[in-house]
């Protein structure tokens, strides 16, 4: 297991390059009148990739997590680019991140982070049939790649580094997707 980095600082931002703040003046059905405070996204979206090497083996990465100040195991994931669908986006993010590209992607579904207050969606995107090919990523630190069977995603969540939720949602989508029960309404 790798050191935790070591933070120098932790400061309140007014702006950030990533994280803007908008408030909403809304008037319910019933009449009564509130004040929403949400994150609103930036860029062009995400994806989060479900890459299997085979039928059973899904590839996951450990990288550190400034929100939560350790190192977690979960699925690649990143930022769209412009001009980006997003089977390409999650193409170029498996080669950043996992070394390496599919020749299969499929997009599954949409995952909200937390509808309440963030604009944020990621789409959730099947890789397979992959095939060794690395990108130079922006990552600090190259993650590490954790091959892991579907058939044990059970054990996978009893593990104190797995606690990222869009992660889990999109392995257990793509574990129904995969035995033929999770359709698209």
């Amino acid at each position: 297991m790798r050191k935790l980095p070591i933070v120098h600082a932790i400061r309140d931002v007014r702006d950030s390059r990533f994280l803007q703040v908008e408030q909403l003046d809304l008037e319910f059905s019933n009449g009564v009148r509130r004040t929403y405070e949400r994150l609103k996204g930036s860029g062009l979206g995400a994806v989060i990739i479900v890459p299997m090497l085979d039928d059973d083996t899904v590839l996951l990465i450990r990288e550190y997590g400034g929100g939560v100040g350790r190192y977690e195991l979960g699925l690649p994931k990143g930022r769209l680019d412009q001009d980006e669908t997003a089977e390409q986006g999650a193409n170029r993010e498996l080669k950043e991140e996992v070394g390496y590209g599919a020749r299969k992607l499929k997009i599954l579904h949409n995952l909200s982070l937390s509808p309440s207050y963030m604009t944020h969606m990621a789409h959730v995107v099947l890789a397979q049939d992959l095939y060794p090919e690395r990108l130079p990523g922006d990552e600090p630190e190259p993650p590490e790649v954790v091959p892991w069977k579907m058939s044990e995603l059970h054990t996978l969540l009893g593990r104190d580094d797995v606690t990222e939720g869009r992660s889990i949602a999109a392995l257990y989508m793509a574990h129904e997707y995969l035995a033929g029960r999770f359709k698209r309404s």
